[in-house]
């Protein structure tokens, strides 16, 4: 549909989405455009009805997709007839009538701080460019809480040395600035000078020997890798690293809306399920010491 096509020019260029957004989003409509044409053979917009939504939505179900994953489905079509609505393409909005599926609460998985510290601290990184780098990267991720995309996008002029910060990029593109502990920044300044020795086209900070910038999957494959070496949990990924950080936080006092602003969340509600883990901790903790528990 040309709709679609309009609408993801929109996300793209008004709404500054991310790349990963926009897939997904892209993704989500194609997916939704090829059930009405296969099933009720709709050819516009104004054709389509709650009943048609309702039907797709209890196929993907049935197909075994998670209530989580049908949500996020509700929220494209959700912010796709909106825009449709404004844009005068449909006169009543078929969303309206939609109601979410319940999605059960999923505890944020973490790893251990005794763990990632033996990690971390092993011998465990080759004395190279590669081996540095990757040191750095699994640094930042659990001394600072950043996600992958926020990572790749790291410039060398969003490094602070001096006031010990980091200025990174998050969703739609919202900035803030991220505090370092010392060690950390003496890290990243070593591994700055190293890099600058290297020809690049870019600022990027991480990038390989030949120059070129590091992708999503080439990190989310070496964090795997050295988590491997600490965690068989199933779960070894850069987010991981992120739910580590606040979780530790938690655990060690810091302030819930602190955590919050570091993380780079838009409510505090996405912060608060960390405090979740703290009491599972409590609670084992409880059964494990109290003679009658």
């Amino acid at each position: 549909m040309e709709a679609v096509a309009k609408f993801i020019e929109h996300l793209k260029f008004e709404k500054r989405y991310s790349p990963h957004s926009l897939i997904a989003y892209e993704g989500d409509l194609k997916q939704w455009s090829l059930f009405l044409h296969s099933e009720y053979e709709v050819s516009t917009l104004n054709e389509v009805n709650a009943s048609f939504i309702r039907s797709w939505l209890v196929s993907l179900m049935e197909a075994g997709l998670e209530a989580r994953s049908v949500n996020r489905k509700i929220t494209t079509l959700k912010s796709f007839y909106k825009y449709a609505v404004r844009s005068n393409w449909v006169e009543v909005n078929p969303m309206g009538k939609i109601t979410s599926p319940k999605v059960s609460k999923r505890l944020p998985v973490y790893i251990e701080a005794e763990k990632l510290d033996l990690m971390l601290d092993n011998q465990l990184f080759e004395d190279d460019f590669d081996g540095r780098r990757d040191h750095l990267i699994l640094e930042l991720f659990y001394g600072t809480g950043m996600r992958l995309s926020e990572l790749i996008g790291l410039s060398i002029q969003n490094v602070d040395i001096r006031n010990l910060q980091l200025k990174v990029t998050g969703k739609r593109n919202k900035q803030r600035i991220i505090p370092l502990f010392p060690s950390l920044g003496n890290q990243l300044s070593n591994f700055i000078n190293e890099r600058n020795g290297i020809s690049s086209e870019n600022s990027i900070l991480f990038i390989r020997k030949d120059g070129k910038a590091l992708y999503p999957a080439f990190v989310y494959r070496l964090v795997k890798k050295y988590l491997s070496t600490v965690s068989t949990q199933k779960k070894r990924s850069p987010h991981v690293l992120r739910h580590s950080f606040a979780t530790e936080m938690l655990n060690k006092g810091a302030d819930l809306n602190a955590i919050k602003e570091i993380l780079g969340h838009a409510n505090l509600s996405a912060t608060q399920v960390y405090t979740h883990n703290t009491i599972e901790k409590l609670k084992a903790a409880y059964k494990q010491a109290h003679p009658r528990a």
